[in-house]
């Protein structure tokens, strides 16, 4: 919220806004970096998370699963478009890709690049468009992840793994056998 109080979604003042922030704002550069560096740290937690749902075979938990893939989406998504708001541009590699990507969409391709985009390049309306999807994302996000909480429940688990919950419990026999018999 309060890197969204000093940023300006012009492309002639998005990196100069964003060296205001850093700067100017008190603490400004710690803000950034915390924003940065947690998305990243984030993202490291979201691939050790998969790795352990490959591992353990979550994936045969259809529901959650597919929900997760769509997080890991909109998490992307959310990324892509906060790197894009600093520099007030795109790398010509993802912007090419994307727009090529949307506008092969049959019947509805160009009518899709300037509505996600505002136009085949970048200008004030795609940091607009940008900065408003980088936002309101995050609130989707909650919202799926609270779906993906309630679906890995509804599979009774307080144990999503099934993982053997008293392996370090003695077991009765032979152990207490013996300390009954010989005292």
């Amino acid at each position: 919220l309060f890197l969204a109080m000093h940023y300006t979604s012009d492309i002639s003042t998005a990196f100069s806004s964003v060296v205001h922030i850093c700067r100017d704002v008190n603490y400004g550069w710690v803000i950034r970096n915390f924003h940065a560096n947690g998305a990243s740290f984030f993202f490291i937690c979201i691939y050790l998370h998969i790795g352990r749902g490959l591992y353990y075979g979550s994936y045969l938990y259809k529901e959650t699963w597919n929900i997760g893939v769509v997080l890991l989406l909109l998490v992307m998504m959310t990324a892509f478009v906060g790197y894009v708001l600093p520099w007030g541009q795109m790398s010509f590699w993802g912007a090419t890709v994307i727009t090529n990507l949307l506008s092969a969409v049959p019947y509805m391709g160009d009518a899709l690049v300037q509505w996600i985009w505002g136009g085949f390049s970048v200008d004030n309306a795609t940091l607009t468009r940008f900065f408003a999807f980088h936002f309101l994302l995050p609130f989707t996000i909650i919202a799926a992840t609270i779906m993906h909480a309630l679906f890995l429940h509804e599979t009774g688990s307080n144990n999503p793994i099934g993982l053997n919950s008293d392996a370090d419990k003695i077991s009765f026999h032979p152990y207490f056998s013996y300390k009954d018999l010989l005292g």
